[in-house]
């Protein structure tokens, strides 16, 4: 079962090699990046890295759309920058999708963070997605490539797709989650702290579910590379 893993990227200088090279040390059988017309020579140093490097606009969703349509693995694994798995853990996906009745699923995290708050935060996560079969992007979601088409990828909206994706996926199968762990940069725990990041999270999410649209909600939730 070939795992390819897409990382979308805007200006990510810093990470984007270590990026790759941790994703094929997870054991990922295809690194494919899509940048998103980054401006801080990010695209220059991904095409020095060994992967599949692509351009779109940016946007998460087109970008990761964009990925998956070149895509030749079984399953497309989507990690961030920021994000990355220890030595041979995509190995538990090929594992658990030895099950034909399991499309999808994400990982436990460990956010790189001493604050006390985090354990909380990352079990919080974790329940989130045994108890409702809702997983963020940042929780390195792996769904069937035949799946994922069939369900018309990631919706083109500026955020949320990732959850929307969710919702979609959970009337079909439980999401599994596997013990990974998914390592994940604490930076915007660490830029807004944990308590006010948590809660901003949780309005949005209400919010979204009031009906307000993802669009609209970007607006709360800025880019890394953004004030």
């Amino acid at each position: 079962m070939r795992v390819s893993a897409i990382i979308p990227i805007v200006n990510e200088a810093r990470r984007v090699q270590q990026a790759v090279d941790r994703a094929w040390v997870a054991g990922a059988d295809e690194v494919i990046v899509v940048d998103g017309q980054s401006t801080d020579g990010t695209y220059e140093l991904a095409g020095k890295s060994t992967c599949s490097l692509l351009q779109t606009t940016p946007g998460r969703a087109n970008q990761q759309n964009h990925g998956v349509k070149q895509a030749i693995g079984d399953v497309v694994l989507f990690l961030h920058a920021d994000t990355w798995l220890e030595k041979g853990s995509v190995d538990q996906i090929r594992t658990v999708l030895d099950d034909e009745r399991v499309l999808a699923g994400a990982f436990c995290q460990k956010i790189e963070s001493d604050w006390r708050m985090i354990s909380w935060i990352q079990a919080a996560n974790a329940n989130r997605i045994r108890w409702f079969n809702l997983a963020y992007g940042d929780q390195g979601l792996f769904v069937r490539k035949a799946v994922f088409d069939r369900l018309g990828g990631f919706p083109e909206v500026q955020f949320l797709e990732d959850y929307i994706l969710s919702q979609r996926l959970r009337k079909l199968s439980n999401l599994a989650l596997l013990p990974g762990p998914l390592h994940v940069d604490a930076r915007r725990w660490e830029k807004n702290g944990p308590i006010r990041q948590t809660l901003r999270n949780w309005l949005i999410i209400a919010a979204y579910r009031f009906g307000v649209s993802p669009d609209r909600l970007a607006k709360f939730y800025r880019r890394h590379d953004q004030g």
